[in-house]
């Protein structure tokens, strides 16, 4: 239905109030309406939409939220490289002199001549995004990705309040501008206290926080967090209405404000070395004031014309450089040593602390990596201890102080048991963590244990991916493998997002899987240093899985690939009743594979000795039957060429390795030439 005239100008009239109160009340933190008021404009413009569809645009305030959840991200290539900024590793004031002095020394300017203007800002922890605008309006949000693309996060951006929709007339029509997506403090305790309140997890920090916000799918959840956007750079201007080129950065940021962007009150024109080194202090005394973390300042050559004249050295401009603070410190006493159990099965000793405010957060918590680095440290459980924000993130226990230690006070020593699962807990040769070898039975490294044994490589369960697993272990349906295979369509069906056909589909993936092959079953538990090509070796060697699992580890390091840490880990493994009971469950729930007459060793198969290397597409036979055949015979499969290699088979549109073997005079096989070799006649 065609709108009438009185409807479109009243529509009009209610965008432009409400775009000028959004400014006020997020750019200027001026508000001039109270919160009712802007409530009643914003539900009449509103209704308006509602009954006349064609009045709603991509710049409407009411369109700040998104109504349907995307799939996935777009990527984004930026038309202006998102570059970084090299860091002064110098933190004190000599490190704001030592820049000075490169930037003097670059331009040739004599020690007499007057000083260096330039353009100081805060250093932002949070997320770099680049906003750009057509028209007049934001088409495109995107994060900096790795420089040259960026992930389309638009609608994620546009619930920032911050972040203008529509920019005011006399803006040029195509614009880009860079900033950075934080959180400030008070939003993110208050964000914390409400996650805390549901039963859902809390966020770390701001930045993760933020970073978090930025990329969720669902723009609804983004819009009950209160993200904030600061404009620190203008990267682009194209089309009509663009203005004369500025003459420095600063005018450029100004012109940011005139239409509409949020830009810091901290940032300003210093000259020389003094005035970087009075605004690196004046910031440091005030860090704890600001509301939002920092981890440092920026310094920027204020004239746009000596900007080029640095030019950039290593995708870094030459111009610009972020100079950071010592990382902030503080004395607490450590009450505890808990053990945290990773998702692959590390066991990381975590010193739990007394609350103490440090770099701006209160610290609850401090990795110790892992045994060694405890006991290079001797924290100890009563200990006082000088605790750091590495990086003004990361906690870390600096050193304990030795004269404040209580009478009694033990040495860590780690557990050899898993504290979530009671599997042992074993250290590897050469290797500094201890590891949970509970694997498929341990609640801590459940989903991603199941999600390896799902894997292409594994049992290879179509549709049983890391999301479906995740929320298959969150709501408790799956708890270890046997759960798998007792899950029916109806079940699946109910969970968020399941169609009843992928649902079927997920099951019939199930039943295919029960008739594995024996290397596949092996590689899929997940046994730590068992991966697929010493699975194989496994099942050639002993013929079957029982024979597998009672092997003694001399028997075991007669296998080829199998060495001593290997057999150790296999042993490990399969002697805890956990692990024994598992496979158990699989093979009554209907699990079965082809055994064979074990052979005692490679030194019988045909192409034992030899190595190749497969490139190209061959006619009939995939990239992984050709390696199985191979393998089969005793060769070994490379992935790169040398003077080593007996043969590289090629097919359609080999490349690079072809050229290689051509020029090391390696022979080379087709399809018919490969089976001419498994054949016995090369």
């Amino acid at each position: 239905m065609q709108p009438p005239a009185d409807a479109i100008e009243r529509a009009a009239q209610l965008s432009d109030a409400l775009h000028a109160h959004g400014h006020r009340y997020y750019v200027l933190d001026a508000p001039t309406v109270p919160d009712a008021e802007y409530d009643r404009l914003f539900s009449a413009l509103q209704a308006l939409e509602r009954a006349y569809p064609s009045l709603k645009t991509a710049d409407s305030p009411t369109q700040r939220v998104g109504a349907s959840p995307l799939t996935s991200f777009a990527q984004v290539t930026h038309q202006v490289p998102m570059l970084s900024i090299r860091t002064e590793t110098d933190t004190s004031a000599e490190g704001a002199k030592a820049f000075d002095l490169r930037i003097r020394k670059e331009l040739d300017i004599p020690p007499d001549a007057p000083p260096v203007d330039y353009a100081v800002e805060l250093k932002f922890d949070g997320l770099a995004m680049s906003l750009r605008y057509e028209e007049g309006v934001l088409v495109c949000a995107a994060t900096r990705g790795d420089g040259a693309v960026g992930e389309d996060v638009t609608a994620n951006i546009r619930t920032v309040g911050q972040v203008p929709l529509r920019l005011p007339p006399g803006a040029p029509s195509v614009l880009e501008v860079r900033g950075e997506i934080y959180m400030a403090r008070p939003d993110f305790e208050r964000l914390n206290e409400r996650q805390l309140q549901a039963g859902q997890k809390l966020f770390a920090n701001p930045r993760n926080a933020a970073a978090g916000t930025v990329r969720q799918l669902d723009s609804g959840i983004a819009s009950s967090r209160p993200l904030r956007f600061f404009a620190y750079s203008l990267a682009l201007m194209q089309g009509r209405d663009v203005p004369p080129p500025a003459r420095t950065h600063y005018d450029s940021l100004e012109r940011l404000r005139g239409w509409g962007f949020p830009v810091c009150a901290w940032t300003r024109v210093v000259s020389g070395a003094d005035g970087l080194v009075h605004f690196h202090n004046d910031v440091n005394a005030a860090r704890d004031t600001l509301g939002f973390d920092i981890d440092g300042v920026v310094y920027k050559v204020n004239a746009l014309d000596l900007q080029r004249q640095l030019g950039f050295v290593s995708r870094e401009p030459r111009w610009a450089v972020a100079h950071k603070y010592p990382a902030q410190e503080a004395l607490t006493t450590v009450e505890g040593i808990d053990i945290q159990v990773g998702r692959t099965g590390k066991l990381t000793p975590v010193a739990k602390l007394s609350p103490v405010f440090v770099g701006g957060v209160t610290v609850t918590n401090a990795t110790l990596h892992n045994e060694d680095e405890a006991r290079r440290k001797d924290v100890r459980v009563g200990d006082t201890v000088v605790v750091r924000r590495a990086g003004d993130v990361i906690p870390e226990i600096v050193s304990i102080v030795p004269e404040r230690r209580p009478p009694g006070a033990e040495a860590f020593l780690m557990p050899r048991q898993c504290p979530v699962c009671h599997s042992v807990a074993l250290r590897f040769e050469d290797e500094a963590d201890y590891r949970c070898t509970g694997g498929l039975v341990c609640g801590a490294q459940r989903k991603e244990a199941i999600t390896h044994f799902a894997s292409r490589k594994a049992m290879d369960i179509e549709g049983l991916g890391d999301k479906l697993v995740e929320l298959l272990v969150d709501t408790n349906r799956v708890k270890d493998l046997s759960d798998l295979y007792r899950l029916r369509a109806e079940d699946l069906a109910r969970l968020p997002r399941m169609a009843e056909k992928s649902a079927q589909n997920v099951i019939h993936a199930l039943e295919a899987s029960k008739q594995a092959q024996l290397p596949r079953f092996l590689f899929g538990l997940g046994i730590r240093h068992v991966g697929e090509a010493t699975a194989k070796a496994l099942v050639r060697h002993f013929g079957g899985l029982d024979a597998i699992m009672d092997a003694p580890e001399e028997a075991l390091l007669a296998v080829d690939d199998v060495g001593p840490v290997v057999a150790l880990s296999l042993r490990t493994f399969f002697d805890q009743p956990s692990q024994r009971d598992m496979v158990r469950q699989l093979r009554e729930l209907g699990l079965h594979w082809q055994e064979s007459e074990p052979q005692a060793s490679r030194e019988s198969l045909a192409l034992n000795g030899l190595t190749l290397v497969l490139t190209g597409t061959l006619p009939t036979l995939s990239r992984d039957e050709a390696k199985a055949l191979l393998e089969a015979q005793g060769a070994k499969v490379a992935g790169s060429v040398s003077k080593k290699t007996s043969y590289v088979v090629a097919g359609a549109e080999a490349g690079s390795k072809l050229e290689k073997a051509q020029a090391l005079g390696v022979a080379v096989l087709d399809e018919a030439g490969l089976m001419a070799l498994l054949a016995g006649n090369p």
